[in-house]
């Protein structure tokens, strides 16, 4: 590579901003870091800024090749990368209806890196994008045809630049070109979710319109009955907004077992607490009941793959998981799987699929991303 060697990529939440410094070429970070509690985006890139500049890295034209954007909801109008101008931001904006919480912040800090450095390329790499392939009859909602044509209702997919890092890795960890390759990809953080993954293309994952649907996460709910808001207006008087912040910020761990964070759901079971013991077997109930009908789905399952924070730390969970996948031929590597530490394999090696555990690299991803947009 030559000229500017470097992508600044940031991730701009509701209320925090995180930022990394990326070498593409080496898949080297040279900065990182997080700014919370942010009430104005502008004002928190000119803070990551200075503390850049404190460090001695000095951002411009000589040495910034884009500005890579992790943009939640592209709804199905993106299905690659691209550079923002105007028809893109206005679109971002469009699907904020999708991602209300996502959506703004992310064009706030677009707008933020754009004052700051006029003359740099701005790229959107969307969290959607991976989940276009998905085909129709997995992406398709039994519902009204007004819904689904005059209000965008499908299954959108997120965790998308997670999930194409992942299984990109994982093919090269079995050592098999990625179009040879069929994976479940569990990613399993504050937010969950499940992708079936064959030849290197998403045909199924587990959340849909919105990052609410699928499995049990820290604070919501995954799957319900879809009668469950009309029942609980007749018989407890919840609108819809109540039921809405319900299901994303007091359910999950939180409404099974007073906590959101999965380590001390774990911490509690082992002491024989009730509520974490079921809010863990939920997990553990729903994690399995995805691998098997994504197994059917792909035919035939190469590797189950773990990865965010839960699913890179949580031994416990992994165990549990793999060991009642047996009849997909899993045979489990306790001590592998307890040993784990970065990119391992913790099943042996009879064992018919393989699992792994593989952190993920959304940062590298989005960085790439933008060197092979920009050529």
């Amino acid at each position: 590579m030559t000229g500017p060697t470097l992508v600044l990529v940031v991730n701009a939440g509701s209320s925090s901003l995180k930022y990394q410094l990326v070498e593409p070429e080496s898949g080297r970070t040279t900065a990182t870091g997080l700014i919370e509690r942010v009430t104005d985006h502008r004002a928190a890139l000119e803070k990551a800024l200075s503390d850049l500049a404190a460090t001695g890295h000095v951002l411009d034209a000589a040495h910034l090749l884009a500005i890579g954007h992790r943009v939640v909801h592209g709804g199905s109008r993106f299905s690659e990368p691209v550079v923002i101008d105007e028809r893109v931001r206005t679109a971002i904006a469009e699907l904020a209806t999708l991602a209300p919480l996502h959506n703004p912040a992310n064009l706030y800090a677009i707008e933020a890196t754009t004052a700051a450095f006029p003359g740099i390329a701005q790229v959107a790499v969307f969290d959607t994008a991976f989940h276009q392939t998905i085909p129709p009859d997995a992406h398709t909602y039994a519902v009204p045809t007004a819904w689904r044509h005059d209000y965008h209702v499908r299954r959108y997919g997120f965790h998308g630049t997670s999930i194409a890092y992942v299984s990109r890795r994982v093919a090269d960890l079995l050592g098999l070109p990625p179009e040879d390759v069929n994976l479940v990809v569990l990613h399993l953080g504050n937010g969950c979710s499940a992708c079936a993954v064959r030849g290197g293309r998403s045909v199924e994952t587990s959340m849909g319109l919105s990052p609410l649907e699928g499995l049990v996460m820290g604070t919501r709910s995954g799957d319900v009955d879809p009668a469950l808001g009309a029942y609980l207006s007749r018989a407890a008087g919840v609108d819809s907004a109540a039921y809405d912040l319900a299901l994303n910020t007091a359910s999950g761990l939180l409404g099974l077992a007073g906590v959101s964070d999965f380590r001390e759901v774990t911490s509690r079971r082992a002491t024989g607490d009730e509520a974490a013991g079921l809010a863990f077997d939920v997990v553990v109930h729903r994690l399995v009941k995805y691998v098997g009908a994504y197994a059917a789905v792909l035919g035939r399952v190469d590797a189950i793959v773990f990865t965010g924070g839960i699913g890179e730390h949580s031994a416990e969970l992994r165990e549990a998981v793999l060991g009642r996948l047996g009849v997909l031929g899993v045979e489990l590597d306790a001590r592998a799987n307890v040993a784990a530490r970065g990119e391992s394999c913790v099943t042996t090696g009879a064992s018919r699929v393989s699992g792994w555990v593989v952190p993920t690299n959304e940062e590298l991803e989005i960085a790439r991303a933008c060197v092979k947009l920009l050529g």
